[in-house]
């Protein structure tokens, strides 16, 4: 059970860092070469593209964890403050909808690519495994964001919820 509650607590956020410092590191590499030893990797570059896709769609399901997506309060503070928590209540269900098309989309352009069998010029690897990326991220946030429904729905119906649901 620790397991389960580090993977949920922590698992993008330490795909995230160690992405963004395996990205650092071989950029870092890549200008030392290109700049003092005047020769350039011919990996580095594909690799850090691959890995900061990575990490974008893995920040998605990172802020559906956290709640901090982009939403327009303007447009929430237009309906009257009692149903303002079943607004956004309803735009984390079209959330999820939409989480849940780009998984199933996604993994049919995974399965294209497996047929195809391509794979990267310059490292090699096979391409599925980049356009694995918005099914895994997306697949992780619609996980979240059953979380975070089930999660605003306890707080509707606590007594004091309605205050703060819809300012998340």
């Amino acid at each position: 059970m620790k397991i389960l509650h580090w993977i949920d607590d922590y698992l993008e956020m330490a795909i995230g860092i160690c992405l963004i410092l395996t990205i650092s590191v071989v950029l870092s590499i890549q200008v030392f070469m290109r700049y003092v030893v005047h020769e350039s990797l011919s990996w580095s570059e594909e690799l850090s593209r691959y890995m900061f896709i990575w990490l974008i769609y893995l920040g998605i399901s990172y802020g559906a964890k956290v709640m901090r997506h982009i939403k327009i309060d303007a447009g929430l503070y237009m309906f009257p403050k009692r149903t303002r928590p079943y607004i956004v209540i309803c735009g984390d269900l079209i959330f999820l909808i939409f989480s849940i098309v780009v998984v199933i989309y996604s993994l049919k352009l995974v399965n294209r690519q497996i047929k195809l069998e391509q794979v990267s010029p310059a490292i090699g690897i096979p391409m599925y495994l980049v356009y694995l990326a918005p099914a895994v991220g997306f697949f992780l946030t619609s996980i979240r964001e059953v979380q975070t429904i089930i999660y605003r729905i306890k707080k509707l119906k606590s007594p004091c919820g309605t205050n703060e649901i819809g300012q998340e």
